[in-house]
This record gives structure tokens, sequence and C-alpha cells, in this order.
């Protein structure tokens, strides 16, 4: 099975310096992969030379959204954006897929536009996949709905179940709501409401998993409302890069502290790269009829090119199928409860 995917190429801080030679990359590693790059066609030719003939071509777009952009206005006046031509592949089913890594409220605004809800999901969130003690845990909502009811923290976590059992088939995974204490009576009216929607829903549901618990591995599974989960994203980004300036600092203080970071440098690169975010780049749209993953706007080849694989995981795997299907089942056992 050969999976298309969709680059806008002109989304992102860098565009296609950066989306250009991920996308080769891509294509390079993986012979089951076909790829279209839109954007300018000026901005994309010269750099592909002759690489992947047959499975990389180019769709021209003579406009691009930029990061500042009203989600709004990037939807009614630019139709022949980047951003745009690229979902609309997705809809003509002329790709599998869609990767941006330009403006978020423009592309969710967009997708959900074109794409649409797949039946009995109100509205799409952001999933990320976040490092842990014990491997990795998917968290939704990352901020695309600032406020959300019960029933749409129910809604996310089934989607984030669904997309863990496609991806990594695992039938049952576990699945967590984000809280201020492991108790039963800990948390406001809708986190207390959507826990116990969430224990009666047939998923593995664990109960609360505190802002610890997300790095603990807890669960496999976290849903949180979109400002907690955007705040809790940012803050755990904010400590990062906190402890990788102390660990700089406190080697480079003087000739001792230096000789000891070429003793730990092994130690210290291996840990750079458990913790690298862009190895994590990627972000699902989840809950539209179509498969759109947000790269960070930042992002350099190498996170890029994780997006790409990840969207391609998805393709791949039939993760919107499985969503419609225990949404389905899902919709009978509200109507009797």
């Amino acid at each position: 099975m050969t999976i298309t995917v969709a680059i806008d190429c002109m989304g992102g801080d860098h565009g296609p310096p950066v989306t250009v030679p991920a996308a080769l990359q891509f294509v390079r590693e993986h012979a089951d992969v076909r790829v279209v790059l839109v954007g300018q066609a000026g901005a994309i030719r010269p750099m592909l030379g002759d690489a992947a003939v047959g499975r990389v071509s180019v769709r021209h777009a003579s406009e691009v959204v930029a990061m500042d952009e009203s989600p709004s206005l990037a939807l009614r006046n630019k139709k022949d954006s980047s951003m745009r031509v690229a979902i609309n592949l997705v809809k003509a089913g002329e790709a599998d897929a869609c990767v941006s890594a330009g403006n978020t409220g423009a592309l969710m605004a967009i997708s959900r536009f074109v794409l649409k809800m797949l039946p009995g999901i109100d509205r799409p969130a952001i999933c990320a996949v976040l490092p842990t003690m014990t491997g990795h845990t998917h968290v939704l909502d990352l901020g695309a709905n600032v406020d959300c009811s019960p029933e749409h923290l129910l809604q996310f976590g089934i989607m984030g179940a669904s997309l863990v059992a496609a991806i990594e088939h695992r039938e049952r995974p576990t699945v967590g709501i984000l809280n201020i204490g492991e108790e039963e009576i800990k948390g406001n009216d809708v986190a207390k409401r959507a826990a116990e929607l969430l224990a009666d829903s047939g998923l593995n549901f664990v109960g609360n998993v505190e802002g610890d618990g997300v790095y603990k591995g807890d669960a496999d599974v976290i849903v949180c409302d979109g400002f907690v989960g955007n705040v809790a994203l940012k803050t755990s980004e904010g400590l990062a890069q906190l402890l990788a300036t102390f660990l700089r600092q406190e080697f480079r203080r003087n000739l001792l502290t230096k000789l000891a970071a070429v003793v730990a440098l092994p130690v210290l690169q291996r840990f750079k790269k458990r913790v690298d975010h862009r190895q994590y780049n990627g972000a699902t749209l989840l809950g539209l009829k179509g498969i759109v993953v947000k790269s960070h706007g930042s992002a350099d080849v190498l996170a890029f090119t994780r997006a790409l694989q990840r969207a391609a995981e998805e393709a791949g795997s039939g993760v919107l199928a499985r969503i419609s299907e225990r949404v389905a089942r899902q919709q009978p056992l509200q109507e009797t409860a």
C-alpha cells in the first residue's frame, strides 16, 4: 500500500528550506510513500534536483498563509494558499494525509471547513506524543478547545484511545483525565462529570492523573481541555529549556567542570536524544474526516521528517475508521444512560 502525503511547503518559520529537504529525506527512507509538495513552484522545483522521480510531485499554490494571519481571513480570502490546497488534496482523495508547520489556528479552521467532522465528534482536538519514564503518552487537547464540556472530554478519550490502538496495536490502552488530584472528589464539575462518563464508556479508564503523572507514564492517553493542555505543554517545554541551560552553565563554570563535561559527554548525548522534542514533533488534529498533522512552526529537517512519518503511520493504520466505529458503539450507551 502506497501512502501519499500532501505537504504545505510554505508554512512554518522556514518554509521550503526545511520542508522540501525533509520531504526528500522522508521519501528516501520509505519506499512505500509518495509526497505532493504544495506551494509556490518557483521556490520548490529548484530544490528537487533528480530526487525520487515518480514519488515526488509539485502542486502549485499561489498564496501563503502567514504565521500571524487571522484564521478567519485565511479561510475566507486565501483559497489558493498552500495550506488550503494541501487540505483539498486530502478531501479529494488525492492524498491520504496532510502535514503543515503553518499557522495553527488557520490550519484548524481550514481543515474543519474543508474536511468536516467525523460523525459523533463535535470538535477536533490537538493530540501529541510526549516522552515518559516508561515510554510515551498521548495527550489531548493541547490548545484547540479552551472550554470543553464533559462530553467533549469523553470524545477526546475515545479518539485518543482509538489512535493508540490503531498505531501501536494495543486494543485497550489506558486512559486518564488530567486533574489536580488522584481522588475522585478532586477537580471541578466538568472534570468530575467527565471522569464519570469515561468510567462508564467501556474504555480502559484509570482515573485522574496529576501533572507529574504525565511524565511518569500513568496512562497511555491523557485527556484535558485545550487551556490546561496548552499551559501544561508550554510549561514542560520551558522546564526542558531551563534544565538544558542550567546544565550548560554548570559544566562551563570552571576548568574542572569542563573536564567533567568531557567525561560525561556520552551520557549527556544519550540524555539529549531521549528528551529531544524533535523526535516527538507532529500533533494530530483528531476528529476530522481526514488526517491532518501539525508540525511545530520552528521545526528543522529532522523534526519535520518526524511529522511526515507520523502522518504516514496514521494514514496506514485505519485510525479514522476505528474512531468512527468506537463512537458509533458509544452512542447507544449514552442514549440508555
